[in-house]
């Protein structure tokens, strides 16, 4: 037999959700995000992440969040509230998935149902975390408004954790002071399931600085009980100009 065809994707809409815990990172509050050039506070780059993998968990379920692919590249901010389109357009070699805010496109993710073995990784090893998959971790989509039911009736993670753990290892180990995520290529290895303990091994693989600030790219390799689930080149700018 032929293989299958992946099923399309289809569009969604939502008004975005800043949520109180992301205060820690300046921008992420009214007056941060004035502080730091924007029209108001900026929804975090990982909630934008989780409306835009709705399309792609509708249509290929528990295949794409065990196995699949995803690169997701923020070009501008979404604000507090702010009407999103999550729009998905077939490309020669699969799907982009654009947020569509007021000014134009925020972010677009490429995503596939299968993704690619990640590397090795390498550069200078950061400190492990290991973290409970507790409810301010499996919750978080929901309190997006990310509502897919997939989730809870099988018992999985929502995949925007994976980027949230990353954005962790930043946060505790790699910032002061205001920051903003620019960039993360996930792969999933598996799936995990709520309660579960996650152990976070992470890579320092580039610090530079450009004229936006000072930016970092990081491995990060996530696994539950010896078991690998996820694997983020996150890119952050860790200090703002």
């Amino acid at each position: 037999m032929p293989p299958s065809i992946p099923p399309p994707l289809t569009p969604w809409s939502i008004r975005a959700v800043n949520l109180p815990e992301h205060a820690d990172n300046p921008v992420h509050t009214e007056s941060g995000g004035r502080a730091a050039g924007y029209d108001g506070a900026v929804v975090a780059g990982t909630t934008v992440y989780a409306y835009l993998t709705r399309p792609a968990a509708a249509a290929w379920g528990v295949d794409w969040i065990a196995t699949g692919s995803a690169e997701v590249r923020f070009r501008a901010a979404v604000l507090a509230d702010e009407a999103l389109d999550v729009v998905p357009l077939e490309a020669d070699d699969g799907w982009v998935i654009e947020a569509r805010a007021g000014a134009g496109v925020a972010a677009r993710c490429a995503v596939g149902p299968v993704g690619a073995t990640p590397p090795d990784p390498a550069g200078e090893r950061l400190d492990p975390l290991v973290v409970v998959l507790d409810g301010r971790w499996t919750g978080y989509a929901a309190r997006t408004g990310e509502d897919l039911s997939l989730y809870r009736e099988r018992g999985i993670v929502h995949p925007v954790v994976w980027p949230s753990l990353a954005n962790r290892v930043f946060a505790t180990q790699l910032v002061d002071g205001a920051w903003v995520h620019t960039r993360s290529a996930i792969r999933h290895l598996g799936t995990a399931s709520p309660g579960e303990t996650a152990l976070v091994e992470s890579w320092l693989k580039d610090r530079f600085d450009t004229r936006s600030g000072e930016r970092a790219r990081v491995d990060v390799r996530v696994s539950v009980d010896g078991r690998p689930v996820a694997a983020i080149d996150h890119e952050a700018l860790v200090r703002l100009v």
